[in-house]
């Protein structure tokens, strides 16, 4: 006989199980989170290391958003200062938080716009409430509430056109904003010009301090930042196509990189240029706000260089997909790539030595050289092609066609393989044309679905294998990747020779020598002459 255990009992030997189970999961979880608090410091001090080492500007930066804060704080802090401006002098600290940018385009492009939307919101406030001042409480209280609902309505929808969104959205929030707050508050507050008045002295107040900064103390210029990510975007390209077709070349069993990852050098080099749309379109908004401060400011293009952008993420793309040969699942054997070695890394190299020479030419503000398509570039591509066309068994195959069963006898591999399983069931199977047909009779009835699930992998892989080209078809696809991007060159080319022609670059002269770095190799160009000083 049974012992009879109270309810009540049974759920509190279950609290203490539980909870006995919690308390050990904790005595687990204890020593881990402290050796990751152990470590936290010296993670915490790599990355405040890796931040600033990777552009300086950033520690700049900081210094000199402490500074400007700590100077309208000063405004609050000082007696004197604080009498003359009241409690209103809070709004320079949140106008140095919000306006002050890491470039001076954009701190120009938001100062400004919420300055002048703060004197337009401001001067439009005071003629409504003049006008509400002549009418008695009710229908000031009406005509009030009309006037932010038209206003509202009207300045919201601006927003959507988009000269207006692109240029002045900030200042059409910072309007609407103002004039709610100066309108709304007059109905209850009588001085309400004194509040106008001292919200927008300390608004203009940390616009000063906010463009002094920006301007004046060690700048960051929108424009010089452009220009410098479009020659860091070329010579990423570069090496990015040279770094590919040399790890095409290794032999796989020794170079197995797996999966693609973030630290990958060929994907660092392209990633820039995929990611570079919004980027561009806002550096050349901010650069156009910026004043003259190099001789060549005044003739930027700026939009010339979102253009050019452009045509780079479209030569970028051959570029991700000559990087996905690197990884497919049908490898060309180290012996067919070795007879196709030496024209591609030639034409890569070629590629390269084009993509660098364009990237100095604009880093130095002139045209590149008539040359740059030079005759290594075509000899380099007539190579590959002759290369090509000397194996034409290898991409061509026999004509004699050795898969026409193919379907057939993938549905014999797989009945063979899963006859034992309940649902599947292949009387016979043919290698001729009436066992295809009888298959995919088959195939197409209700009761079969269990056979499509175990047919359809095991028919992906024979119906690859059994093509004899198949060994060179991922390096067809390869080839014909590095032929696209010489085809596009031609694109890139005019691109920068349009940008140069719109900022009036300096004219190429014959003795001029640029020197082009690019994996670890210096190659001087000029008109002349081109030759290598390897490293080697």
């Amino acid at each position: 006989m049974f012992p009879k255990v109270h309810t009540g009992m049974e759920m509190a030997m279950e609290r203490k199980g539980d909870c006995t189970k919690t308390m050990g999961n904790w005595e687990k979880h204890i020593p881990i989170f402290a050796q990751k608090m152990k470590t936290y410091p010296g993670l915490l001090w790599k990355t405040m290391w890796k931040v600033g080492h990777d552009d300086p500007r950033r520690v700049i930066h900081a210094f000199k958003v402490g500074l400007s804060l700590t100077l309208v704080s000063l405004l609050y802090l000082t007696e004197p200062l604080f009498e003359g401006i009241g409690q209103n002098a809070i709004w320079a600290v949140m106008t140095v938080v919000v306006v002050l940018e890491f470039t001076a385009g954009a701190t120009l492009c938001k100062g400004l716009n919420r300055g002048f939307g703060t004197l337009l919101a401001g001067s439009l406030a005071f003629i409504f409430e003049y006008i509400a001042t002549e009418s008695g409480k009710v229908l000031r209280a009406v005509f009030i509430g009309a006037a932010v609902f038209l206003i509202g309505s009207a300045a919201t929808y601006l927003r959507f056109f988009p000269y207006i969104k692109k240029n002045y959205d900030y200042g059409v929030v910072i309007f609407l904003l103002t004039f709610n707050l100066i309108t709304v508050s007059s109905y209850r507050v009588d001085n309400v010009l004194k509040i106008a008045h001292d919200r927008f002295f300390t608004i203009a107040i940390g616009c000063g301090v906010c463009l002094l900064m920006s301007l004046l103390i060690f700048p960051n210029w929108s424009g010089e930042e452009l220009h410098n990510s479009t020659v860091l975007k070329l010579e990423g390209l570069a090496k990015s196509i040279e770094a590919c077709v040399n790890e095409y070349f290794v032999d796989t069993h020794i170079e197995d990189t797996g999966n693609q990852s973030s630290e990958d050098p060929i994907y660092e080099g392209y990633k820039a240029v995929l990611d570079s749309k919004s980027k561009d379109e806002a550096l050349a908004l901010y650069a156009s706000w910026e004043p003259r401060h190099s001789r060549y400011c005044h003739r930027f293009p700026w939009q010339r260089y979102v253009k050019l952008g452009g045509v780079l993420r479209h030569f970028g793309y051959t570029v991700v997909a000559l990087h996905g040969c690197l990884r497919t699942e049908i490898p060309t054997p180290q012996s067919v790539r070795t007879l196709f070695k030496d024209p591609c890394n030639r034409l890569a190299g070629e590629i390269s030595k084009v993509l660098m020479e364009l990237a100095n030419s604009i880093r130095n503000h002139r045209h590149c050289s008539p040359e740059i398509l030079s005759d290594h570039l075509h000899e380099a591509l007539q190579d590959l092609n002759t290369a090509i066309k000397s194996q034409p068994r290898l991409f061509l195959g026999s004509n004699k066609n050795q898969a026409t069963n193919m379907l057939a006898l993938a549905a014999a591999q797989a009945s063979q393989k899963h006859e034992k399983a309940p649902g599947v069931s292949l009387s016979s199977v043919k290698t001729d044309s009436s066992a295809l047909m009888e298959w995919k009779s088959r195939r197409a009835s209700d009761s079969k679905e269990a056979e499509r699930k175990v047919l359809r992998p095991q028919l992906s892989k024979i119906a690859i294998t059994s093509l004899e080209f198949s060994e060179a078809l991922p390096f067809a696809a390869f080839a014909s990747l590095l032929v696209e991007m010489v085809a596009k060159l031609d694109n890139v080319i005019e691109e920068v020779e349009g940008l140069g022609r719109a900022a009036c670059y300096k004219e190429y002269h014959p003795c001029d020598e640029v020197v082009v770095t690019c994996d670890r190799k210096k190659i001087n160009v000029s008109q002349n002459n081109v030759h290598t000083d390897g490293a080697d």
